[in-house]
């Protein structure tokens, strides 16, 4: 891949006890190539990431990685087999469910985004 690569990436210690979403601008034109989440525990967190316009517009709801063995996601997973492509000024929003639907508790959350400027 040709251009340059930027990582945004958030950690969140200790034992959640409620959901979480994180935003932010997208400061230039960029595609998002590359996720990667994870808790230090065994854990039931459901990831999904989109824009203040539709939450899930990019990952619809996937299970982070446990033990801190981060899941990965890629062209694949993204909504429609695509990388999403974002606009300069664009606010991105990754929501993490603690638990699931109601199982184990997320410790120690790690969320990395790479994306491809241009």
């Amino acid at each position: 891949m040709l251009g340059n690569m930027f990582t945004h990436t958030v950690h969140v210690p200790g034992t959640l006890a409620a959901n979480i979403t994180v935003v932010f601008t997208v400061p230039v034109d960029c595609t998002l190539i590359h996720a990667s989440a994870t808790g230090t525990n065994s854990n039931s967190g459901l990831l999904i990431l989109g824009n203040t316009s539709n939450d899930d517009a990019y990952l619809e709801s996937a299970s982070i990685g446990d033990s801190s063995a981060p899941a990965e996601f890629a062209q694949s997973n993204f909504v429609g087999g695509q990388f999403p492509r974002l606009l300069k000024g664009t606010v991105f929003s990754a929501t993490l469910d603690f638990d699931g639907a109601g199982g184990t508790a997320t410790q120690n959350f790690t969320l990395s985004l790479t994306f491809l400027e241009g």
